[in-house]
């Protein structure tokens, strides 16, 4: 069969839109060389059914068993997944159709009462009731449950419902929904779940066991995929404070004393005490190094107001300190000296002893062993993490043996909290990604905000040889989404006035009359959102202000008031920030948002992180990219993640405001797709009429 056959047999629709038949071709040729396309996709592609087109088609026609595991960063990604290989199967004969498992975490699938407890209390009742086989839903056998989640594609809520209902032998049998779906999904053509199925150790080596693969038999695609560098950041943020090196002996203790019956006396207990001895060192000695920590960021920040006072440009006050890596390994390494008789003599820099110290990092290696196994019961009403604090402190011990030595990681001191605390933080998420995408049986990454797609191939360190760049063209004509510039306005910190906040109000004000339905506005942080929002009346229904805290079941409340309230007549503004939910992770299907507005540039303030990143990009990737790779390209891809929020569907069309004149500056206007025109205007008035123009003109089809 032809490449172009296969691509439209497995397409959810009849016909390929605009742009999708070449991602499909592109895909299915990388697919087939075990390559990587990154594929800078905008909305209205069809760019979930063109990724599982090309998926789908190479696992059929490849000898051995293939996966297909579609990665999303959000829950609301999972539905358009199933929705589409429903279509993809209503077009097939039933001999042919796809099997899917559709998981999410397993606090969100459990039966249990205890899953509406947090995150971690949840983790940490579920890992004890299944160890101890005391979870009746864990156990209960259900042997014919698999078959039916395989009989079509469910939503992970079906999935969930029919367990509930579920019987075996004619008698009802409630079976743990995530057990069941992670024992379907070995014999499913695809799995939906989250990045850190993949991209997170643990997590990958306990999926791909139970799937019963290898990763050279997964094919991957990655949703949302400007998202994963960050996900694989801070999947590895680690904290040490002197707090958690004390917690870590109880913790040590209580883990013994569960267990002390069953072990008896042997090598594995005199690890632990041994383990005790050494935390207990550690925890004076990790006092002291954040008092002096403590004392060297208040002189510099001294030295830094004298320099300002002096005149001296460009200084800012430090709040915050790199630690160099190599003295938090002294600081353990002096700690098992004092508990092994050896306090004094030097273990890391001499060359002479450069043999003792490397034999001496496998103590380093035991202490982090038998901390990862210190488990305690976990206490409902607590608010601890998922961790005890011995496994935590394990594992900043485990980034010092595997990251030590590596450019693209780094410790961070802050003066926050009790005793401040240093942050362990990985600068460079190919570590992560690179091993996982070169030794799947392909990928496909994507996102409509993807610019420039070479970046990203960068960062997740892809395997240049197999790996193919593009950014095709968006299928929506510039009269169906116009962009227009305010050029008298900017949210740079030094041209910040009443004049200035005036001024962005009425443009916005002009865009929210123009509006026939709901406008939607975002900001780089919630204080400017206040700043610009609050203080002004506008003339809608009502006006819903995202909040900090706002969780998945608040943000997904906001369809529901705009669809009640379009339905109705009324106008509501939405305000929210870049990065936050309103912002990427709710889909406004349905033409729900009529404009979008973007004050400003959410640029990374500075910082010893982002210095340190800039200075790891320069080195790796050369000075000319380093700027781009991490300041101007992740603020503009925020903006334009921002602006795709009123454009779901092939359908729609709104009128989309950036109110900052230094997106028309190079060093910003690069960093934008090259199809996508700006208007300029500095003109309220004239941006009213033109967006009444708009709306008279381009029709939308009427509200099913």
């Amino acid at each position: 069969m032809s490449v172009e056959a296969l691509a439209r047999q497995w397409l959810a629709h009849a016909e390929p839109r605009p742009g999708q038949r070449e991602m499909i071709l592109d895909g299915i040729e990388a697919l087939q060389e075990r390559g990587c396309l990154i594929a800078a996709a905008p909305t209205g592609i069809g760019k979930t059914a063109a990724s599982l087109a090309a998926a789908l088609a190479v696992a059929r026609t490849t000898e051995g068993r293939r996966c297909v595991m579609f990665l999303t960063s959000r829950q609301s990604q999972h539905r358009i997944v199933v929705d589409t290989v429903r279509s993809i199967n209503a077009r097939l004969p039933r001999e042919q159709h796809v099997t899917l498992v559709d998981m999410i975490g397993q606090a969100g699938m459990c039966v249990q009462p205890f899953a509406q407890e947090r995150a971690a209390v949840f983790s940490l009742m579920c890992a004890t009731a299944r160890r101890e086989r005391s979870c009746k839903p864990y156990i209960t056998p259900a042997p014919s449950l698999p078959n039916r989640i395989l009989e079509g594609p469910l939503h992970v809520e079906e999935l969930v419902e029919l367990t509930r209902h579920h019987r075996e032998g004619g008698a009802p049998t409630l079976a743990c929904p995530w057990r069941a779906a992670r024992e379907a999904a070995a014999r499913a053509d695809v799995v939906v779940a989250d990045y850190n199925h993949l991209f997170n150790e643990g997590v990958r080596d306990s999926t791909l066991s139970a799937l019963g693969l290898e990763l050279d038999q997964i094919l991957i695609v990655v949703d949302e995929a400007h998202n994963l560098p960050d996900r694989i950041r801070s999947g590895l943020e680690r904290r040490l404070t002197p707090l958690l090196v004390r917690n870590a002996k109880p913790d040590l203790e209580e883990h013994m004393e569960k267990n002390a019956a069953a072990w008896g006396e042997g090598p594995h207990v005199d690890m632990i005490r041994w383990t005790m001895e050494v935390v207990d060192a550690l925890a004076p000695l990790t006092q002291t190094a954040f008092n002096d920590l403590h004392a060297r960021l208040a002189a510099a920040a001294d030295d830094a107001v004298r320099r300002k006072r002096a005149g001296e440009k460009g200084v800012f006050e430090p709040k915050e300190l790199e630690v160099d890596a190599q003295d938090l390994l002294n600081l353990v390494h002096a700690a098992c000296d004092e508990v092994d008789g050896l306090s004094g003599q030097t273990t890391l820099t001499e060359a002479p002893k450069r043999a003792a110290f490397v034999e001496r990092l496998d103590r380093l290696r035991v202490l982090r062993d038998v901390l990862a196994e210190a488990e305690v019961e976990v206490d409902p009403e607590a608010t601890q993490e998922a961790e005890s604090d011995a496994q935590r402190l394990g594992m900043v011990i485990d980034d010092l043996l595997r990251f030590a030595d590596t450019a693209g990681h780094l410790f961070c001191f802050s003066p926050e909290g009790r005793d401040g605390r240093i942050t362990s933080h990985l600068l460079d998420p190919g570590i992560v990604s690179g091993p996982v995408l070169s030794s799947s049986a392909g990928a496909v990454l994507m996102s409509g905000t993807l610019y420039p797609p070479a970046m990203y191939a960068d960062l997740l360190a892809l395997p240049p040889k197999r790996t193919r760049v593009r950014a095709y063209d968006s299928p929506f004509a510039a009269a169906r989404r116009p962009v227009v510039v305010a050029t008298d306005v900017t949210t740079t910190y030094r041209m910040r006035s009443p004049s200035n906040t005036k001024r962005i109000q009425e443009h916005l004000r002009a865009l929210v009359q123009a509006a026939p339905g709901h406008v939607a506005v975002f900001a780089p942080s919630y204080a400017m959102l206040e700043e610009m929002i609050s203080d002004a009346s506008w003339p809608v229904h009502r006006t819903i202000v995202e909040a900090s805290d706002w969780d998945k079941a608040r943000s997904d409340e906001v369809l529901g008031i705009l669809e009640r309230e379009r339905d109705a007549g009324r106008k509501v503004l939405l305000a929210g920030t870049f990065g936050a939910r309103l912002a990427e992770g709710v889909d406004y299907r349905g033409g729900l948002l009529d404009a979008v507005a973007c004050i400003g540039l959410p640029i990374a303030p500075p910082g010893v992180v982002q210095d340190g990143l800039k200075a790891w990009v320069s080195e790796r990737f050369g000075k000319n990219k380093a700027w781009r790779y991490t300041m101007t390209q992740p603020a503009v891809n925020r903006v334009l993640q921002a602006m795709g929020r009123p454009i779901r569907g092939i359908d729609d069309r709104a009128v989309v405001l950036l109110l900052d004149r230094r997106c028309e500056e190079s060093a910003y206007r690069t960093c934008f797709p090259e199809d996508l025109r700006m208007l300029p205007t500095s003109d309220p008035h004239g941006l009213r009429r033109l967006a009444e123009r708009f709306y008279r003109s381009v029709s939308r089809p009427p509200t099913p």
